[in-house]
């Protein structure tokens, strides 16, 4: 079984949107079976929440399916028991060094690399814009989805 997990700053937007999308896509593929998905936050500001109502809009529209949830934060465990930490900007694998400590095993990714690029999926917190931020997170979670097909023979 493949452990990924999804992390954002606060665990109510960008880190849940990718864990239910990337649920979606490995159960559209045959291979859920082969995974366990989660998501976490690098702060401790949105603990205890459940996504975001906007993220939930964003993944009504296109027939995703999610469940509630409580935020929480990455832990040093969740370094040793996840096979792959995918992150969704700079901010986020920086703020993460503080928790996990270097990045040893090299698990440590940014979700858009998967799609060849080295840019942020922008923080809809902030911009507003839902929209983009769930395009940026098809596109990464599609080249996930590949690269584990690739590399690991799922």
């Amino acid at each position: 079984m493949i452990r990924v997990l999804f992390i954002c700053h606060g665990n109510i937007c960008r880190s849940t949107m990718a864990e239910f999308v990337f649920k979606d896509m490995a159960e559209k593929a045959g291979v859920a079976d082969r995974f366990y998905i989660d998501s976490a936050a690098t702060s401790r500001e949105e603990i205890g929440h459940d996504t975001d109502p906007r993220t939930k809009r964003k993944l009504d529209e296109n027939g995703i399916k999610y469940t509630k949830r409580r935020a929480r934060q990455i832990t040093k465990k969740d370094y040793e028991e996840y096979d792959m930490i995918i992150a969704m900007d700079d901010s986020n694998v920086r703020d993460m060094r503080w928790i996990i400590g270097d990045d040893t095993e090299g698990k440590v990714f940014k979700l858009m690399h998967f799609e060849g690029e080295d840019r942020d999926v922008a923080d809809p917190w902030y911009t507003g814009n839902f929209d983009v931020t769930y395009d940026d997170v098809i596109e990464g979670c599609e080249g996930l989805l590949e690269h584990l097909k690739k590399e690991r023979c799922i």
